[in-house]
């Protein structure tokens, strides 16, 4: 590989626990940025690593420690609560752009000339139904406030560039990721706890680009390693339905499967229902009319072309199969889950909802 040494921003995140593994296994030195040492310790006892306590909200904390590194891997990012309901635009420009400019900064001053961004699929668009590769850029005017944070966090990351050129970076773009390690969990972890948990009385429409985290992981290493400068690089793995989804996760779970179908309408209802518990009781939403609009909006729009990241990359994906079993044997595992529920037990009509949504 082009580098011995690393630093990994979000790195008790889904994507970011799973990078720092496989950078080890590789023999690369990392130092993983947390902002809960205590959590770091739980995921990261085993590993030899250096751990920084920090925030993306105050990169001059750790900017310090960012010397001596021959890569920066920056996967953090503000995401889950920006569909729990309310407004979240600030707080969404604050950490996905105004802190990567301020760490690439950072980076740059403390000597690391080489660095992957992780962008998303929610940077790109397409027509439903048609293959949505790195060239089709969104328009910003199509964007939800996630959305367009992205799209302005990955101009702040070109402007960067255009400013340094010495500076060699490029960005990879996952799509919904599941993955052993999320402790968080992100939207896809629930999904998985709240299926084996019975909470889920019926299906819900949208689909997804499902793909493992440490897939993912392995496109970023690539990235660092090979990756051209400037370009961007898909790691959206499969087109799946929420209908195909839970279709699987009833061999991986042991849990039968609902048969009823969620209407999209009852999705907006549940929506304003939510939101307006939200603003009365102070709470957040389980599901918001922000996510709700991203399923209807989103809907075909699920298919991305992997050609230009096998080819320059040499990324592929594992079987989604694998995925989920795995993901299943880690909550198992870690006590997040009790072995499979007889298959006559009820469904709950009740509980906490997941916020789906149909990308990331």
């Amino acid at each position: 590989m082009a580098f011995a040494s690393a630093f990994v921003t979000g790195a008790t995140g889904l994507l970011g626990n799973n990078l720092v593994r496989l950078l080890v296994e590789r023999g690369v030195r990392v130092t993983a940025l947390v902002r809960s040492r205590e959590k770091a310790e739980r995921m990261f006892g085993d590993l030899d690593i250096t751990v920084v306590e920090g925030d993306m909200g105050a990169v001059g904390g750790f900017a310090d420690k960012l010397a001596g590194h021959d890569v920066l891997f920056h996967t953090a990012a503000y995401f889950r609560d920006s569909y729990k309901g309310g407004r979240h635009r600030d707080a969404l420009i604050a950490t996905n752009v105004s802190a990567t400019e301020a760490l690439l900064a950072s980076a740059y001053a403390a000597g690391i000339r080489r660095f992957v961004h992780t962008s998303s699929i929610a940077v790109l668009n397409g027509p439903p139904g048609a293959p949505i590769d790195e060239t089709m850029a969104r328009d910003l005017d199509e964007a939800d406030d996630y959305y367009a944070s992205k799209i302005l966090s990955d101009r702040a990351v070109r402007r960067f560039l255009g400013d340094h050129p010495d500076m060699t970076g490029c960005f990879v773009l996952p799509g919904f990721m599941f993955g052993p390690g999320d402790a968080g969990p992100t939207a896809s972890g629930r999904i998985v706890l709240d299926y084996a948990k019975r909470r889920l009385p019926g299906i819900p429409p949208g689909g997804f680009s499902v793909v493992d985290a440490r897939d993912v992981a392995l496109a970023e290493i690539a990235a660092a390693d090979k990756g051209r400068r400037g370009e961007l690089y898909l790691a959206a793995g499969q087109p799946m339905t929420m209908s195909e989804l839970i279709r699987q996760l009833e061999p991986a779970t042991g849990v039968p499967a609902p048969r009823w179908k969620v209407p999209l309408a009852m999705l907006y209802a549940i929506g304003a229902v939510e939101e307006l518990a939200q603003r009365l009781l102070g709470r957040p939403a389980l599901l918001s009319l922000a996510a709700v609009r991203l399923i209807a909006k989103e809907d075909g729009r699920n298919l991305f072309s992997a050609e230009k990241s096998a080819r320059e990359l040499g990324l592929s994906f594992r079987p989604f199969e694998e995925t989920l079993a795995d993901v299943v044997g880690w909550y198992r595992r870690n006590g997040w889950l009790d072995a499979p529920a007889a298959p006559s037990a009820p469904l709950q009509l009740r509980g906490k909802a997941t916020p789906f949504s149909s990308n990331t």
